[in-house]
């Protein structure tokens, strides 16, 4: 399918538009709690296909209505649901104004990723998806990288079968192409891709944002394919105690545990921990290495808000992770690690980050924010070893200003430095290899701006540019524009953008092909600077139901053309990884649909992604490995709010993607060039205790679905009883983890508790 065919698609569902017709009475009115505004609220009339949402000041109106009898019924997102029977006379004029009851905590539908600022979601002239903490918890997982599952068009993508090691894939663009933020700073990036988004306490987590698409305008340097910003929890919104503890049949144990505490009036802090342990040796495909790495992992994570005049902003955080991984084969112990007699890759990371954000004491808006962390790796992958410092200081200055009423200006100037150390041709001098090494040092001074342009209520233009200096590269330039358009009542919203992007990249540092295994790395050339353009349109359409359903469709089609991508390639020779500028060029394109549902006791969220990615080079075009041309998503969850129980179905579904064989000799490698369509599925029950005390246990993929049993007995890692190459004849299959595209985990229950306190 070409990318004209994927605008059909995609205009089929922004011609899907229900119409309203005129009456003549009005109802406006204003949502609080006890702290305020409750914005983004769901209002509309029972049994009728009227409604809107409240602004972010708490404000609604529902004008044209009939005469007569009707029902208002009034619906947020941590909040009782209201219904107000209202008599309407004609020409008729009331006022509501309404006070909600919180029934959990409060989740602010206010985002901040697309703009670098804190804005409403509807308001936002960038597309961004809110996923809240109560997404997650409909299927726990032990880390942010699994919980990331279940969001349409997001992947988490496993890249070695021996140390589960992973990325995440954005709309079938690598790991690398990512950027993932913790409270909007560039914490997770470089070497700790992979192991970044482990150890983050999930009760710690307000909600996760996801932006599709170039933001390097914004952000940089790796932001090309998106960003993916994880929020945690302010101070003042966390319970004062809170634990998350479960197991399952397998042997993992995963335990969160968080409290908040003051110090004097003016500090108040949160601080919490997470442990998750796996220590079992499973071997359920027989090939005498385990199916699951063995994990040890710690972290902490502590974060603090002062109270300052006129409610200027001061907050400090930090994070310290440590974990100790392994897997391989069932008879490996540590006495081996870093030998070629048992086989076994062992990881210890030790990692800290500091952020903080503070607001200067002048009658501007300008907050100075930073960031700096440490990412220490000491691993071996058989008897080779790769020992990497990576050190990461960032910071950024940034003004906010209205000018006039049409005029909303955010600048910046930001300094990021790198320092990075291995033992690897990454940092070798001159022919060496593993010797004469420096460290990268790197630096990438930056300035940017952005006018958000309101035209009028309805009509909204973004104009941005940003210009960083790369230390090694160069100059590098990266404008964008958005264009936003709602209808009077925001049911409808469109959003058509277009922009560039780049991105330096360290091979080193991202991909971990080439660290494990049998293949050896071969550099052809120095690699410049990816670049990137873009095209986006995203549409929005609310429905108010005569059934008391919300339905919400949310639809996009994008087209990403990549100049100077880098390119690996397994297939020139099996022994080898050959990286290098792809001369020609790379597309990703295609359209991501999204379905949320709800009404008193059901929450639907679904979405499919039907997408294309190539690259092109001397005429050849060729699919990109490990990307799927469709997937779909989806979380079902339904409340019998009288026992207090929950029950919630998620799952995904993945097309066969092309997978890295060591050759097209089918005799030599019978592994299947191609993934065979699959699934992952799960339920969960959730029952309430009082207020403070949920317990939930369910099953975790239902299907059973591993990679190896679709093999039919072939050796899913190749030749694991010669993982050395030391007796493998020439052209036979060897060792080879590089050969993963799905978790090799099976069917297991799991039973957790959650315990609360306000």
């Amino acid at each position: 399918m070409n990318f004209q065919n994927y605008t059909l698609v995609f205009a089929f569902f922004i011609a899907f538009v229900v119409s309203v017709s005129a009456q003549n009475a009005t109802v406006k009115g204003n949502l609080s709690d006890n702290d305020g505004a409750v914005a983004f609220a769901d209002v509309f009339l029972k049994g009728e296909n009227i409604g809107t949402t409240t602004d972010e000041s708490g404000n609604f109106i529902l004008d044209k209505l009939s005469t007569g009898e009707h029902i208002i019924i009034f619906s947020a997102y941590a909040y009782e649901r209201i219904e107000k029977k209202i008599s309407l006379k004609s020409n008729a004029y009331i006022t509501l104004n309404l006070k909600l009851k919180t029934k959990i905590q409060q989740i602010d539908q206010v985002v901040v990723s697309g703009t670098m600022k804190a804005v409403s979601k509807s308001d936002s002239p960038v597309p961004i998806e809110v996923y809240s903490a109560t997404f997650f918890k409909a299927n726990p997982t032990p880390s942010v990288y699994e919980a990331l599952q279940n969001v349409n068009g997001v992947r988490p993508q496993i890249n070695c079968a021996v140390c589960n090691t992973g990325d995440i894939h954005i709309n079938g663009l690598e790991g690398p192409y990512t950027m993932v933020l913790i409270d909007g700073m560039p914490i997770v990036s470089g070497l700790s891709t992979v192991y970044g988004l482990s150890g983050i306490p999930q009760s710690l987590i307000e909600r996760v944002e996801v932006v599709k698409g170039p933001a390097s305008t914004l952000y940089g340097s790796e932001a090309v394919g998106g960003v993916i910003n994880v929020i945690t929890k302010k101070t003042f919104n966390a319970p004062i105690v809170s634990a998350d503890v479960f197991g399952t049949t397998w042997g993992e144990i995963n335990a969160d545990v968080a409290t908040k505490f003051k110090i004097g009036k003016k500090a108040e802090a949160l601080i919490g921990l997470n442990h998750f342990n796996f220590n079992q040796r499973i071997d359920n495909d027989n090939d005498n290495f385990t199916d699951i790495t063995l994990q040890n992992r710690t972290s902490i994570f502590n974060k603090w808000n002062f109270k300052r005049k006129k409610n200027r902003i001061l907050s400090l955080a930090g994070r310290y992770v440590y974990e100790d991984r392994f897997g391989g084969d069932l008879d490996w112990t540590s006495e081996f690690r870093g030998g070629d007699v048992i086989y076994g890759e062992s990881i210890y990371t030790s990692r800290w980050e500091v952020f903080g954000t503070y607001q200067l004491p002048i009658k501007e808006r300008v907050l100075f924010q930073f960031s700096a962390n440490e990412h220490d790796q000491n691993s071996v992958y058989g008897d080779t070893k790769y020992i990497a410092d990576q050190k990461i200081g960032f910071a950024q200055l940034t003004w906010d200003k209205k000018l006039g009423k049409k005029h909303d200006v955010f600048a910046g100037l930001t300094m990021r430095y790198t320092y990075y150390d291995d033992n690897t041709p990454a940092t070798a001098t001159g022919d060496t290899v593993n010797s004469g090494n420096l460290p990268t040092r790197t630096y990438l001074p930056g300035i940017f701006i952005q006018d958000e342009i309101a035209l009028n209520t309805q009509n909204k233009i973004l104009l941005g540019m940003r210009y960083d200096y790369n230390s090694i590269h160069g100059n590098i330039y990266t404008p964008r524009i958005n264009y936003k358009w709602n209808s009077e009542n925001k049911k409808n919203i469109l959003r058509i953008s277009a922009g560039t992007g780049y991105r330096v990249a360290n091979v080193f540092t991202e991909d971990h092909a080439a660290l494990s295994g049998a293949r050896e790395v071969v550099l052809l050339s120095d690699l410049n600077p990816e670049t990137s353009y873009n095209g986006n349109i995203n549409y929005v359409k609310k429905i108010f139901t005569k059934k008391d359903l919300i339905i919400g469709i949310d639809a996009s089609t994008f087209y990403t053309y990549f100049n100077n991508k880098i390119f690996p390639d397994y297939d020139s020779d099996p022994s080898l990884i050959i990286y290098d500028n792809l001369s020609g060029y790379a597309v990703s394109q295609g359209v991501t649909i999204n379905f949320d549902i709800s009404s008193k006791n059901l929450k639907m969220n679904a979405g499919v992604t039907m997408m294309d990615v190539y690259s092109v080079q001397d005429g050849l075009r060729e699919r990109q490995l490990l990307t799927e041309r469709f997937t779909g998503t989806w979380s079902i969850g339904y409340n019998f709010n009288k026992i207090k129980m929950s029950v919630n179905y998620t799952g995904n579904i993945y097309s066969p993607m092309d997978l890295p064989t060591q050759t097209t000799d089918v005799f030599i490698d019978p592994r299947p060039a191609q993934s065979p369509w699959f699934s992952i599925q799960n339920i969960q029950v959730t029952k309430e205790f009082g207020e403070r005390i949920e317990v939930y246990g369910g099953v975790k993929n239902l299907l059973n679905w591993t990679p190896w049993n679709s093999l039919n007995g072939v050796p899913y890692l190749g030749n694991t009883a010669d993982p050395f190459e030391q007796n493998t004849p020439p052209n036979s299959l060897v060792f080879d983890p590089a050969y993963v595209y799905g978790p090799n985990q099976g069917i297991r229950g799991f039973l957790g508790i959650r315990y609360t306190f306000d």
